[in-house]
């Protein structure tokens, strides 16, 4: 797009230019981030396999992690399954904190919280289960560093909901998903991770139902930040090569100063019917195509 001129400078480039670059380069990271939190989305309710698959496993009072135990036949299909995930979280969160959708202090603790989830999830899959206990009774539900491991995940979950659900109503730019139905997704996620808890505190059973319910929560915080990543995006590239923001305005306002002549502008050309206001002609055209 060509210079605009300064008016108080002849020849000088306005404000106006180094918006045009960064526009466009945000809205190919948020694109990028938004495709990667709906593949994301998909993808981290893998465990609908089991119900395709011999696993062996009933999904009422198993969790989904015993599909990946270490003794379990379709570990590799399973954790390379949570890994992939993993990996597209912690990108896509990683480009959503470089836009400035991620500036101001609850938006980079949001993203940052959903790279430590996706850290946490690699961390599940690499320290995972030795065996499944809801099928083998000399089993323990307990596994140290795997329980620890699925805490961190758990934390860092409630984490990023918590905070760019805060960071949706106190900063900008705007994310009006976010803020409507963030809240909502915590308030119903948080209590079907608790009712997981069963096997951990001795009283195992119908403990798959509820974190099974509670994954499909967190496919769906997904999808919501992939569609308001894409929602931004295509913002974005509408404003490409336009003045956006505070700049319209300032153009809005040099047009109305513009069309709104002095007394005496119209005059000076001794054109006929030309009014007080400088409203002749000559001024009637130029408003036509200011």
């Amino acid at each position: 797009m060509p210079n605009v001129p300064n008016p108080t400078r002849t020849g000088a480039r306005t404000v106006y230019e180094p918006v045009v670059a960064p526009t466009t380069r945000y809205a190919g990271r948020e694109a990028a981030a938004a495709g990667l939190f709906g593949a994301a989305a998909l993808l981290y309710n893998w465990w609908l396999l089991e119900f395709a698959l011999p696993t062996g496993l009933d999904p009422r009072h198993s969790y989904v992690s015993e599909l990946y135990a270490a003794d379990q036949p379709f570990r590799v299909l399973f954790s390379g399954l949570e890994s992939g995930c993993a990996l597209l979280v912690i990108t896509g969160a990683l480009l959503a904190r470089s836009t400035p959708m991620g500036h101001g202090r609850w938006a980079r603790a949001g993203w940052l919280s959903l790279a430590g989830l996706g850290l946490s999830s690699l961390a599940d899959v690499l320290l995972p289960m030795a065996c499944a206990p809801s099928v083998e009774s000399g089993c323990e539900a307990v596994h140290p560093w795997h329980t620890a491991t699925s805490a961190f995940a758990h934390f860092f979950l409630f984490a990023s909901m918590a905070s760019l659900s805060r960071a949706a109503v106190v900063q900008r730019p705007p994310m009006p998903l976010v803020r409507r139905w963030g809240p909502r997704v915590l308030a119903m996620a948080m209590p079907a991770a608790i009712l997981t808890v069963g096997p951990l505190v001795g009283h195992p059973g119908w403990h798959g139902v509820p974190q099974r319910a509670h994954l499909v929560l967190v496919g769906v915080w997904y999808a919501l930040l992939a569609t308001e990543l894409g929602r931004s995006a295509r913002r974005r590239r509408r404003w490409a090569g336009r003045w956006d923001g505070r700049w319209m305005r300032y153009v809005d306002g040099l047009g109305r100063v513009w069309r709104s002549a002095p007394v005496g502008r119209g005059n000076g050309s001794g054109g006929e019917g030309a009014g007080p206001g400088g409203a002749g002609p000559e001024a009637s055209g130029r408003e036509g195509t200011a």
